[in-house]
């Protein structure tokens, strides 16, 4: 499942309902659960960073992370996946991406898991605009790992 959300999140709740609604049926069949948790920093190219906005391009975003997904699905093998990303303001300490993967093994789910986030953070159409106590400025390039 992917979500792209306009309003903050609990990722941990979010990991309990996930798990709840749609991986009732496969109890018993997934032995790890690999976990992404990213969170708005207060610092960014060595300046303080008092907020964030993040936009995206509705239906093309939500198309590539389902294309990052069905690629790290054809690596290794998952039951499933959910993918929460946040848009709009956000605040230092707020959560801004959530990604959980469920597999039989957890090499699978290690590893689809970062290969998810790292392909969102290249790949997905996001683009943020930080705040900074000299005004605001676009982010050109994420930060490496």
């Amino acid at each position: 499942m992917i979500s792209i959300r306009e309003t903050a999140f609990d990722p941990y709740a979010e990991l309990l309902r996930f798990q709840a609604e749609h991986l009732r049926q496969a109890a018993g069949k997934y032995g790890a659960t690999s976990v992404f948790v990213g969170t708005m920093r207060d610092f960014n190219e060595g300046e303080t960073v008092a907020g964030l906005w993040l936009e995206h391009y509705p239906g093309m975003t939500e198309r590539e992370l389902a294309r990052i997904v069905a690629e790290a699905q054809q690596c290794w093998p998952f039951l499933d996946c959910l993918v929460i990303h946040r848009v709009g303001q956000l605040r230092p300490d707020e959560t801004i991406v959530l990604v959980a993967v469920w597999s039989a093994h957890r090499s699978a789910a290690l590893q689809a898991t970062q290969a998810i986030i790292e392909a969102l953070k290249h790949r997905a159409p996001f683009w943020k605009r930080e705040t900074l106590a000299r005004g605001e400025r676009w982010v050109e390039q994420n930060t490496a790992g």
